[in-house]
């Protein structure tokens, strides 16, 4: 009997207490998606944004999510000691009511890539940089048999992702930035 197939999920863990809004992990990960790769600094690539939660005085670092072709129905709103925030001010998402995660080039959403390269990096670079060690890095790993129905999952936001976009920004543009991403 065999043993099932395995794959290797690589995860960024993130402890707000340590971060102390440095930015390091913004600049390193912006450094490394420039075009091309180390040649310039441009905040709008970076997949990872360091946001402070005032109410807390804490920072709080929020990776680069899956793109959502529609604003969440939780939009509330809050005031908290004279301060207004919104559920969204955390969220990872790319979605069409904020300009966080878009490729500056095209507008298309950008989501982390744990800093894919060949040959692989032993960690991603914001982790590489983190002096406070507020991002940690792991990998562990799941049975093929869980993968697939993510994976399935993956496919279907994929799909509607993709048409999507090409509802907004054309086809030709779609296919123009994905062979340009592609390149690197």
């Amino acid at each position: 009997m065999s043993k099932p197939a395995k794959k290797i999920i690589k995860e960024i863990k993130v402890d707000p207490s340590k971060c102390n809004g440095c930015r390091a992990c913004e600049k390193a990960c912006a450094a490394f998606h420039a075009i091309p790769k180390y040649s310039s600094f441009n905040p709008a690539r970076s997949r990872i944004k360091v946001v402070i939660d005032e109410r807390n005085d804490q920072w709080v670092p929020v990776r680069a999510g899956g793109y959502t072709q529609a604003e969440c129905n939780g939009r509330n709103h809050y005031v908290i000691d004279g301060k207004e925030y919104s559920e969204c001010a955390f969220c990872p998402a790319s979605c069409p009511s904020r300009s966080w995660f878009k490729e500056p080039d095209s507008g298309l959403p950008l989501k982390c890539d744990m800093c894919e390269d060949v040959p692989p990096l032993s960690e991603p670079m914001c982790v590489q940089i983190c002096a406070r060690d507020c991002l940690t890095y792991s990998e562990r790993e799941v049975a093929v048999a869980e993968e697939e129905t993510q994976e399935a999952d993956n496919q279907m936001e994929l799909k509607t992702a993709y048409e999507s976009l090409v509802k907004k920004h054309g086809q030709k543009k779609v296919v123009d930035t994905f062979s340009r991403l592609s390149k690197r």
